[in-house]
């Protein structure tokens, strides 16, 4: 019922947001166009936003056969906890990471890197796959698809605001360049806050529930130390619409600290999920 609510809100704020941008770039006009431009966008993240995750990261979908490593941990889990079977797609990078996507249980997918498949042993990947499954159960997978695709369009309106710049009368132009430049800046941040407003705790969550799946918290905790250590080397690249979906931090291509992390720290959730700091696993 929270994530329901959530993502109405999240719809809501997003409407507003592309109609705030589309009044400073081009009056009125400029403002029914977003408007427009809202209704397709929500749209089309309701239904094609896992779609559109996967393809971002060029996942292809792979067989039982092809991958029985992964669809027999991820098979026994969901017999377990009742849930429906995910689709299994794996992404081809060396970086160890790992996302959950889809709009409910039922229309679930869950994406791998090979790098992760390389990296972990079957205890620590079960550990994630249960990590992943955790967002699915816990319906958190809807909201982080929606808000990947929405500040996407936000962040990309943004930058091609000129083409609002047309649109409004002279007087309402006037202003058009500070205004441009002011909605560059602060339409990916809008959009990134409400990133960080709904992923932050629901890793922690998440991080619990798999544990809770698995019985076995100490190999979430250990995989999480190996992803950390590892994807720092070998980093993947992902943008910053789409950070917030994967198990570790992807690098976003700038450095703003904190402000764009849209995980906790990973010390703190090894922390969380055996009771000791987080030295121990190093």
């Amino acid at each position: 019922m929270g994530n329901t609510f959530k993502t109405a809100l999240l719809l809501t704020a997003m409407t507003l947001l592309l109609m705030a941008i589309g009044r400073a770039f081009g009056g009125e006009n400029g403002m029914l166009l977003a408007l427009g431009i809202a209704a397709v966008t929500n749209f089309v993240a309701y239904f094609f936003s896992d779609k559109i995750a996967l393809a971002t990261y060029r996942a292809q979908p792979v067989t039982r056969e092809q991958l029985p490593r992964v669809y027999s941990v991820v098979e026994r889990m969901t017999q377990k906890i009742g849930l429906p079977m995910p689709k299994i797609y794996v992404i081809p990078t060396d970086s160890p990471n790992a996302f959950a996507t889809g709009r409910n249980p039922a229309h679930a997918s869950v994406a791998v890197t090979e790098g992760i498949l390389n990296l972990l042993n079957d205890e620590e990947l079960e550990g994630v796959l249960a990590h992943e499954l955790g967002h699915v159960n816990n319906r958190d997978i809807l909201i982080s698809s929606i808000a990947a695709t929405i500040a996407g369009a936000i962040t990309y309106l943004a930058r091609f605001g000129f083409f609002f710049g047309g649109m409004g009368d002279r007087d309402e132009r006037r202003g058009g360049g500070l205004g441009s430049i002011l909605m560059l800046i602060l339409a990916p941040f809008a959009a990134m806050l409400i990133q960080l407003a709904v992923s932050r705790s629901r890793e922690y969550q998440a991080d619990a529930t798999g544990a809770h799946f698995t019985g076995n918290p100490y190999a979430l905790a250990s995989a999480l130390a190996k992803l950390d250590a590892y994807s720092r080397r070998v980093p993947m690249v992902g943008t910053p619409s789409t950070a917030h979906l994967f198990i570790v931090q992807p690098l976003l291509g700038m450095n703003f600290g904190s402000l764009f992390s849209t995980h906790p720290p990973i010390a703190k959730r090894i922390e969380r999920l055996t009771g000791r700091p987080a030295e121990f696993t190093q």
